[in-house]
């Protein structure tokens, strides 16, 4: 028996005898304090800038790939181990086969940041159980129950700080493999397993930004428990940022909370963009490239870069943030599609990123032609559809407009600017500097 095993078993009688009652919802000893909106509103201010972020699904359901028994099993990737019906020692044999040679975090994180992201969610844990890191109160985990033997998060850190990206995990609350962590004995999964856990992915790994639960609909969990468990993991790290799955909040895949006191920071709308932004409240879309998180062979319905890039505007001309999924191979390596549009978003962020970081919701609505952001003084037209009549309408009122131009153009040339009853009206270029998405701005200070 390893070392430990030994701490888990010893950890295990400690549970016996000190575990609450079943079914009891957890109670914190140490509430935080009232948090003021000028102290919320520095926590989530480097998440607001970013509005572009990585979601990362890997695991050991890479092995399969979607296919059990020779059968292509319908349904996600990472969800094959209940879709299938794989008893849980069978499941096993998948982990002790994932030997992903080709990772590379350096890679990862290269392709991250030359796609525009500022931030990246991975997987720590699926609801398979399986962990991606060194934990102590497990061996089902990358560095003992599978012959890669090394920390995947320790190195995705490194790699992370190096290039200024900030690291985020996500964890399952819902686990297949732990025999308590459902039923009767789900206090003792939780409070001996799961929030030791969370303990070390939140202190072992230097700053982490966000803490991306999923699984809070098993019927084992409570509001309760949510709200203690938000404030548990803003205890050990006050300035992280938690999503509403903490709790139980969220209303289906629209993601965002039934009512107001629910926990959690901000929504999570899954693979759909609100018609509409929600004023006052943050949320972030979560989608997929293809028809899948966690890696299948077979999947190539994959998304255009354009498609991509006008979902980015469209959720950030909203007020969101964009969480864009990758799911790498069992060998390590981002798909080859997956790579080819990140680095076509990566070519139009370079050239109009300011017009997506820092900014908010536009209150002009949305044209015909395309989407607003606004930064203060600053109004982002970003066009689609390129005008055949060669002006644009833009209801800013009240306002006096100093300077309007193309953000891809370097030398600034200035367009011509009407004011009209209902705002201005620019005339563009005879064609558009960018196919999927061109770029006016607009920079006027308000009329008294």
């Amino acid at each position: 028996m390893t070392r430990k095993g030994i701490f888990v078993i010893v950890l295990a009688v400690i549970a016996a005898q000190t575990m609450p009652v079943p079914g009891e919802d957890a109670c914190s000893l140490n509430e935080l304090p009232a948090e003021t909106k000028h102290q919320r509103d520095a926590r989530m201010r480097w998440w607001r800038d970013a509005r572009f972020g990585m979601f990362i699904h890997w695991g050991a359901y890479a092995i399969p790939a979607g296919t059990y028994k020779g059968k292509r099993i319908d349904g996600l990737g990472e969800w094959i181990m209940d879709t299938a019906k794989i008893p849980i020692d069978e499941y096993e044999t998948f982990v002790t086969q994932f030997n992903p040679a080709r990772f590379d975090a350096n890679e990862w994180v290269r392709v991250a940041a030359n796609a525009g992201i500022k931030y990246i969610v991975i997987t720590s844990k699926h609801h398979d159980g399986f962990c991606l890191w060194d934990s102590k109160v497990s061996d089902h985990d990358i560095m003992d129950a599978a012959p890669f033997r090394r920390d995947v998060l320790k190195e995705l850190a490194a790699a992370c700080r190096k290039k200024g990206i900030k690291l985020c995990f996500y964890y399952s609350i819902m686990d297949w493999h732990h025999p308590d962590a459902r039923g009767e004995n789900f206090p003792k999964y939780r409070d001996y397993y799961m929030k030791p856990q969370i303990k070390e992915l939140l202190t072992s790994y230097g700053d982490i930004g966000v803490m991306w639960f999923d699984g809070e609909w098993i019927k084992e969990w409570t509001e309760p428990q949510g709200k203690e468990l938000f404030n548990y993991v803003r205890g050990l790290r006050p300035t992280i940022i938690v999503n509403n799955r903490v709790g139980k909040g969220r209303k289906g895949m629209e993601g965002m909370n039934k009512a107001e006191g629910y926990a959690g920071d901000f929504g999570t709308p899954e693979q759909q963009i609100p018609p509409t932004g929600f004023p006052g409240l943050d949320w972030e879309s979560c989608m997929t490239m293809n028809d899948t998180w966690g890696y299948k062979s077979y999947d190539n319905n994959w998304k255009s870069s354009e498609t991509l890039i006008h979902n980015l505007i469209d959720i950030v001309s909203k007020g969101g943030n964009f969480l864009l999924n990758v799911g790498p191979t069992a060998e390590g390596l981002i798909p080859g599609p997956s790579v080819e549009c990140l680095t076509a978003m990566g070519e139009w962020m370079k050239v109009n990123g300011e017009a997506i970081y820092a900014t908010t919701a536009s209150e002009h609505g949305q044209g015909e032609w395309g989407r607003f952001t606004e930064k203060p003084g600053k109004t982002f037209a970003h066009v689609f559809n390129w005008p055949k009549t060669g002006t644009l309408a833009v209801p800013l009122k009240d306002t006096q407009v100093s300077r309007a131009y193309m953000l891809a153009d370097k030398t600034r040339n200035l367009l011509r600017v009407d004011k009209t009853q209902d705002g201005v009206l620019l005339y563009l270029p005879e064609t558009a500097p960018d196919a999927i998405a061109s770029v006016v701005v607009i920079e006027y200070r308000k009329q008294r």
